[in-house]
């Protein structure tokens, strides 16, 4: 029990949030057309406008694995945790308002949890 006492909660934060966006990162970035379903239609219409729906799926799962290296690594410096953290929770307040509470986002309710309780801690 004391040794408990001793971690900071802020490392769970980091590794859970760590391995979830190196999972969704990596699936997204080898298999970006298996999420396209996840996207709101007029999302997927918009970005068709731009670029192809895999590319920016690819960049989302580039940009998700550079999140998880942040939230893995102890050396970096303070702020590039302030802003990982604070990028995980606009994307999961981004998903939670655009697509909605439904039977799959409703666990992005917990990760905007954990994204701002780690903001807030990473201010301190």
């Amino acid at each position: 029990m004391t040794m408990l006492r001793k971690l900071n909660p802020e490392w769970a934060l980091r590794l859970g949030l760590g391995a979830m966006y190196a999972y969704s990162g990596l699936s997204l970035f080898r298999q970006p057309l298996d999420w396209q379903g996840f996207l709101p239609m007029w999302l997927s219409e918009l970005v068709g406008r731009v670029m192809p729906l895999s590319a920016y799926l690819a960049i989302q799962g580039a940009g998700e694995l550079l999140m998880a290296a942040v939230f893995l690594t102890w050396f970096l410096p303070r702020w590039t945790l302030r802003a990982a953290a604070a990028m995980a929770a606009l994307e999961m307040l981004g998903i939670v308002a655009f697509v909605g509470v439904d039977l799959i986002t409703f666990r992005d309710l917990g990760l905007l949890g954990a994204a701002l309780a780690l903001l807030l801690l990473s201010l301190r």
